[in-house]
């Protein structure tokens, strides 16, 4: 009955291409002509920031920039290349109300950061600033948060960080004012320093640009005596951190 039903429904509720929105026949999936649209990322990548290389190289390499200024972080990884296709779809997830894509990039984040989940102790999202949140209604990086604990059984620690300032967006910014920009303006909630300390923590947001978040907010981990942070973004730009 269960599998009649849920035919019935798909018939008249076909399922729709994530991108597109052409009918596809299963559910969170993309249509043969969109699939290719997306570049999902795989070794060899920088161990450190998961810059991909285009080339062979020995396991624990890392990129030139890592090289000069190792981030606070152990390892990051993302799961696409921050494209056409998947600008499309993050920014439908981030400003769209497109939540309902949280669960679809959990999935991709699952199969990007298996060995960084497997490591970690507490998942804990890139913080929004409160009114920033009032305005959008919800944080995009909690989202995805909660639906990586869903699949993982990490414990997800929603309220782990604070954005205790008001910044510009950093999408209109150059790198360096990225850096600037979100420099000591995160904070660890009071409520969950205790716990941190000594734990691996998975740091979650939608999109690695130029590192800078994820730099200071690893930073404020750290220093709150987090042992690790690891970073998994959905996306990422097509080039090393600019730090």
């Amino acid at each position: 009955m269960k599998d009649f039903f849920q035919k019935a429904l798909t018939f008249f509720i076909p399922h729709r291409c994530l991108l597109c929105r052409e009918e596809v026949l299963s559910a969170e999936s993309l249509c043969g002509a969109c699939w290719p649209k997306l570049s999902y990322i795989s070794s060899p990548q920088c161990d450190c920031c998961g810059f991909p290389f285009d080339f062979e190289v020995e396991q624990g390499s890392l990129c030139a920039a890592c090289i000069q200024k190792k981030p606070p972080f152990t390892k990051a990884r993302s799961a696409l290349f921050y494209s056409e296709a998947s600008k499309t779809l993050i920014l439908r997830f981030k400003h769209g109300d497109g939540t309902e894509l949280a669960p679809v990039f959990a999935k991709w984040l699952v199969r990007a950061g298996r060995d960084l989940i497997s490591e970690s102790d507490f998942i804990v999202p890139v913080p929004l600033h409160w009114s920033r949140l009032l305005k959008r209604r919800y944080n995009q990086a909690a989202l995805l948060g909660k639906a990586l604990s869903h699949l993982s059984g990490i414990p997800f620690l929603p309220l782990g960080l604070k954005r205790y300032e008001k910044t510009p967006s950093q999408g209109v910014l150059s790198a360096r004012q990225r850096f600037k920009n979100v420099k000591n303006v995160f904070r660890v909630s009071k409520s969950y320093q205790k716990k941190l300390i000594g734990k691996r923590v998975l740091l979650v947001d939608d999109v690695y640009t130029s590192g800078a978040t994820v730099y200071h907010a690893s930073k404020v981990l750290i220093k709150a005596g987090a042992d690790a942070v690891y970073v998994l973004t959905v996306a990422r730009v097509q080039g090393p951190s600019r730090l």
